[in-house]
């Protein structure tokens, strides 16, 4: 009889800790949104996910700050076909996301803007 009573407390206990946490959260939420942070963030965080960095797009190509464009883009022919015929799309579009970085960067270095 005891531990019925004491399991009927937990579980009532649980369920209104449980509805608590989830009216605070709403109610932060509904802060976030009429002061802007929440859009604010979501715009950071899509930023933050889809821009890579020179460095990761070195490793993910297997390539140096020394390499010359034409090693990079003969490494990337090569990583991309392979991924093409046998490996996965999402390395695939690694790899070309990884060209694009260091094509910007490269038409930022040179005075012409091409890469090569």
């Amino acid at each position: 009889m005891a531990g019925r009573l004491i399991a009927n407390l937990i579980v009532m206990g649980s369920g209104i800790i449980g509805r608590a946490m989830l009216q605070a959260y709403r109610k932060a939420l509904e802060n976030a949104n009429k002061t802007g942070v929440a859009h604010e963030a979501m715009n950071n965080i899509r930023r933050a996910s889809k821009t890579m960095t020179e460095q990761e797009a070195r490793q993910i190509l297997g390539v140096t700050e020394q390499s010359t464009w034409e090693e990079i883009a003969q490494r990337y022919d090569k990583l991309f076909e392979r991924n093409a015929t046998s490996g996965s799309f999402y390395l695939q579009s690694k790899v070309h996301r990884a060209k694009e970085c260091l094509e910007n960067v490269y038409q930022k270095n040179k005075p012409d803007g091409t890469p090569t």
